[in-house]
Parts: C-alpha cells; sequence; structure tokens
C-alpha cells in the first residue's frame, strides 16, 4: 500500500508525502525516523489532544528521542500528553515528508489505553486538553486527507 500526497507545513510550505504500511526501520537511508503518533483507543473511543499553542486537535504523538525506539516513543508519548497507559499497541504505517532539506519519517500507531488518573498537564506545555470522541467523528478535530481515512481504517481493524 502506498499513497502520495501532500500537506502544508505550519510554516505555510507545501510538502509531499508518500504513506506506506511496512517496516518504518526499512529504506532509511537519507531518511531520519523522527515522530510517532498513536491513534489510541479507551473504553471504544478515539483519544485526541489539543495543543493551544499550535492551535490544533491531533492525535497524541510527538518526536521520537535519542537511544529510543519508536514503539517506546509511542508509550512516553501518550503517557506525556494524556496519562494514559498503553496495554497494546501495533503499527499501522508511516510516512515519509520530503522537507526542502530532508526526508523525515513518522510512524503511525494504534494502541488501546486507559487512564492512569485524571489529565492534569503535559510536562512539555504543548497539550492543554485531551478529548475522548466517537471514532466517527475525528474529522471534526482533524482532517489527513485520504491518507488519514487509510489510517483511520487500519486503526479500526487493528484495534
Amino acid at each position: 500500500m502506498e499513497i502520495k500526497s501532500s500537506l502544508i507545513s505550519h510554516s505555510g510550505e507545501k510538502m509531499s508525502l508518500i504513506y506506506r504500511e511496512d517496516d518504518p526501520l526499512m529504506n532509511l537511508s537519507g531518511r531520519v525516523l523522527q515522530a510517532v503518533h498513536a491513534f489510541c483507543f479507551c473504553g471504544g473511543k478515539l483519544v485526541v489532544v489539543y495543543a493551544a499553542k499550535k492551535g490544533y486537535w491531533t492525535p497524541p504523538g510527538g518526536g521520537i528521542e535519542p537511544g529510543e525506539t519508536y514503539e517506546e516513543a509511542v508509550v512516553r508519548e501518550v503517557k506525556e500528553e494524556t496519562n494514559m497507559k498503553v496495554l497494546s499497541q501495533r503499527l499501522i504505517g508511516y510516512q515519509d515528508i520530503y522537507e526542502p532539506n530532508r526526508i523525515m519519517r513518522q510512524t503511525r500507531s494504534v494502541c488501546i489505553v486507559e487512564p492512569y488518573g485524571p489529565f492534569v498537564s503535559d510536562p512539555d506545555g504543548d497539550i492543554t486538553e485531551i478529548k475522548l470522541i466517537d471514532p466517527a467523528d475525528y474529522k471534526k478535530y482533524f482532517d489527513w486527507g485520504e491518507v488519514g481515512e487509510r489510517i483511520m481504517e487500519r486503526a479500526l481493524l487493528l484495534k
């Protein structure tokens, strides 16, 4: 499976991307495995997070730290941004984003989660609100076009 698409960066620049559903550690030459996003389900609801400084909703996620696997990054980011524990996770796919000077690779995973306790705050200060929504309503919060539709379809199948 391969989907070619594009996105508009936060600086307004249009960048190409290619979404794939195989091993994100293959063919890394010239690419940086940089970030993760987790489509998390808690009691059948999809978890979305809001970053007030950025002004948008998204699935939990963020950068991969040095020495960390993408699976470890998913667990850490979900805990930091939602105060939820990852009970299980499966890779959905990844996308390569073609920036002017580099190719950034980002994974997409599906997780089953449960709260450690109430969400108070993100240690990084980025996430200011979390919601558990009906998965059918995700486009009211974020719309990643054809790639997002495929990711959501796979997330619902694999969860």
